[in-house]
């Protein structure tokens, strides 16, 4: 976007573009001509000169026979000289312009910049020396000249030919390199309105200035300040191609009225007069063109710069803000069609970075890319979000047509295949799809569903496509855990989690008589007040890979209070459950090393709780975890225990002290007929291995006598204890177990 333009070697063109050059250059030279006073003369000045250098410059040096024709034909009909003469202005005008091209092609190509006119301008100040040099002297042999008037005759030679470039130059140059660039660029120069009312005070400024020079006066030429006020408008609000033009009809417009005395203008009779002219028409050409260049150099760079900001460079695909901008236009436009929005995401990326490099996932996003922007269609939207995340907005388009499109998409994802160092790279994607009307526009919103919608295309297996709905009566919410999540982790950064503790009782003799309970998880809504329950968000959180940070915050939290509050006297154990991702995390396992090792209460009354599914998830790592809290003198129990039935051969490598038998057994005891065996199985199991066995979720007295009928040892639930905050817990004696009539009874 806006780089500054190249000029390379030009391609081939047609015969006739010769022909045309040569004609240009002969309406050049019969302008000059009417402007020669005599044998012994040099033309005011030589546009013709401008005319050769870019036309070598653009067509090529190959065409530089368009000159010797044009001057034949110019000297045949309209200015005869000497024919000791004619060699002599073939090769100042030919040589010259070739070498003035040379040294403009030399080192690297050639710019549209200031530094880019600067060496046009050098190639045309060493045409004008040549050409001078040559010139004059092909004068003085040919006796045209006096020897008297050499030098007056080349400098008037060497700067009528550099007012010729500088004057002609830049507009032809710029008529022929300008090219539409397909960018937006209307908002950085002047509307149409604007450039008329800038050609209209152009030509007003012509008037007056014929007006004034017509009057008489010893400072006609200060009225060149009006053109040249006009000149510095186009400079600063135009494209330089407006300026270029303007400031060549300007010097030929005043060296005109000067070469023929036309509008008050004395024709330059003596030499310094006519230095002195061209020297100022020179300066005139030239410094508005600069200043407009400049002006154009910047908007270059600054779109450069939005460009890179905006374009993402890996897969030059506008990014995240670009998109976004382009989005939220759309949306907010007058009868707009129906759109959809589709959030996509790579599956399984990380593989590829992993195994085959960072550089080769990059590959394969840019290839993604591609094979996305094949797809789009007409004013469609497509934007890389970030890392292996892209974005489309689909253009009038109805949910079904959207989800047909969508699925599509899919499929030309997952059959693209990039070659990476003689492997063959490919992915499938996760799509989340949101259809919507004329009357939505809340980009955020749309964007959070179609994100959340992804994610759980993602959580199903990826390669799926998931559609969210707007729609707030009875449809799925897919922000939901989402926004769970984020509750979770302020909560955790606020410390606003609150423990509850749930008192575990005996159902026998036997067992133990001090506070053996289990801290429960709640989370204070900081709006509301209202106390809210781990059901509710711990399993959004472990989607998010919170887990860890809530362990990590509630052993914290446990411990702190332990040390303020709680006698280790009274106590006989303190349960707390732990998240499967904790378990295997080996910076939880160093920070609650570091932490049991420091706590004044006795690692022995702890009781760290894992479920069995967890467990069997990475057995190995389990055990570790296990052995390693172990010998800082932590216990553990095996929670949710009987869910994964088929586990029972694995419980000899799990060093666990209680089988916590999981509730759904106990709530169906009265109802269930499989629910009792399994319940004294897992119960004589413990009991063989040297465990003790608790029953959750125990909530009447019938199911408390079953227990304790069958040999469990102890039970929690709403029926022998209902949770309450900590520090009430601890305000009472040892509670005794609300058993509901049941006595504890001697275990047999």
């Amino acid at each position: 976007m806006g780089t500054p333009r190249r000029f390379s070697l030009p391609a081939p063109t047609a015969p006739w573009t010769a022909f045309a050059l040569g004609a240009l250059y002969f309406f050049a030279c019969a302008l000059s001509s009417l402007m020669i006073y005599g044998k012994d003369s040099v033309a005011l000045f030589w546009p013709a000169a401008g005319v050769a250098l870019i036309g070598l410059l653009h067509f090529g040096l190959r065409h530089f026979w368009f000159i010797p024709l044009a001057l034949i034909v110019y000297h045949a009909t309209l200015s005869p000289i000497p024919a000791a003469f004619l060699p002599f202005s073939l090769a100042a005008n030919t040589l010259s312009a070739i070498a003035g091209v040379m040294l403009v092609q030399r080192g690297p190509p050639l710019r549209l910049d200031v530094r880019g006119g600067f060496r046009v301008f050098c190639g045309g100040a060493v045409l004008a020396l040549i050409s001078a040099t040559i010139g004059v002297a092909g004068m003085r042999v040919s006796g045209m000249l006096p020897s008297s008037g050499t030098l007056s005759a080349w400098v008037h030679w060497m700067l009528g030919s550099l007012l010729g470039i500088a004057s002609v130059g830049p507009a032809m140059l710029l008529t022929l390199r300008a090219r539409p660039t397909g960018l937006d660029e209307s908002g950085e120069y002047g509307r149409e309105p604007e450039r008329m009312a800038w050609l209209v005070a152009l030509a007003a400024s012509f008037l007056v200035m014929a007006w004034g020079a017509t009057a008489g006066g010893p400072y006609v030429l200060g009225l060149t300040a009006l053109p040249l006020a006009a000149l510095t408008w186009s400079a600063i609000r135009f494209r330089p191609w407006w300026t270029a033009l303007g400031s060549m009809v300007t010097s030929l417009l005043i060296g005109v009225f000067a070469g023929f005395g036309l509008a008050g203008y004395a024709v330059p009779t003596r030499a310094i007069d006519a230095v002195q002219l061209l020297g100022f028409l020179t300066l005139l050409a030239v410094l508005p063109v600069v200043v407009a260049v400049s002006a154009h150099e910047r908007r270059a760079v600054t779109r450069r710069m939005l460009r890179n900001a905006l374009t993402d460079p890996i897969t030059g695909l506008p990014n995240r803000n670009a998109f976004e901008q382009t989005a939220r236009r759309l949306l907010t436009a007058e009868g707009r069609p129906p759109l959809a929005l589709a959030y996509i995401d790579l599956d399984h990326l990380k593989l590829v970075n992993d195994t085959a490099s960072h550089a080769a996932g990059d590959t394969l996003i840019r290839g993604v890319g591609g094979v996305l922007l094949a797809a789009m269609r007409p004013h469609d939207v497509l934007g890389h979000l970030g890392g292996d995340e892209f974005a489309v907005l689909m253009h009038n388009v109805l949910p079904a047509t959207a989800e047909d499109r969508a699925r599509q998409l899919l499929r030309d994802i997952a059959v693209y295949r990039t070659d990476w160092e003689g492997r063959m790279l490919g992915a499938t994607a996760s799509l989340g799809l949101v259809a919507f009307d004329r009357e939505e526009s809340d980009f955020a919103r749309l964007l959070s569903q179609a994100d959340a919608a992804c994610f759980n295309a993602k959580e199903l297996g990826g390669d799926q496509i998931c559609r969210a709905s707007l729609d707030a009566g009875g449809q799925h919410d897919h922000t939901q855990p989402m926004r769970w999540a984020v509750r979770a982790r302020e909560a955790v950064e606020n410390r606003t989690l609150v423990l509850y503790s749930q008192a575990i009782v005996p159902l026998h003799d036997d067992g133990p008589h001090g506070r053996h309970f289990e801290l429960l998880l709640r989370l204070r809504d900081p709006d509301t007040g209202e106390l809210l329950m781990p059901s509710q968000f711990f399993s959004a959180a472990g989607r998010f890979r919170l887990g860890v940070r809530i362990d990590r915050e509630v052993i914290e939290l446990a411990l702190d209070w332990l040390e303020r509050h709680a006698d280790p006297r009274d106590i006989d154990l303190c349960s707390i459950n732990l998240s499967a991702e904790s378990i295997v995390d080996e910076g939880f396992t160093s920070f609650i090393t570091q932490r049991l090792r420091r706590t004044t209460f006795p690692p022995q009354k702890l009781c760290l709780e894992i479920t069995e599914t967890s467990a069997l998830r990475d057995i190995a790592r389990a055990q570790r975890f296990i052995s390693q809290m172990r010998e800082l003198g932590c216990r553990f129990a095996l929670d949710d225990f009987g869910t994964g039935f088929c586990s029972f051969g694995y419980l000899r490598s799990l060093d666990v002290d209680y089988f916590k038998i999981d509730g759904s057994f106990v709530r169906e005891l009265e109802t269930s007929p499989l629910s009792l065996p399994i319940v004294r199985a897992i119960t004589d199991i413990a009991h063989t291995l040297d465990k003790r066995s608790i029953a959750e979720h125990t909530e009447t007295p019938h199911q408390i006598e079953t227990l304790a009928r069958l040999g469990v040892d102890m039970a929690q639930g709403y029926g022998v204890h209902r949770p309450e905050p900590i520090e009430h817990y601890f305000t009472r004696h040892v509670p005794a177990p609300n058993l509901g009539g049941v006595h504890a009874t001697t275990r047999h």
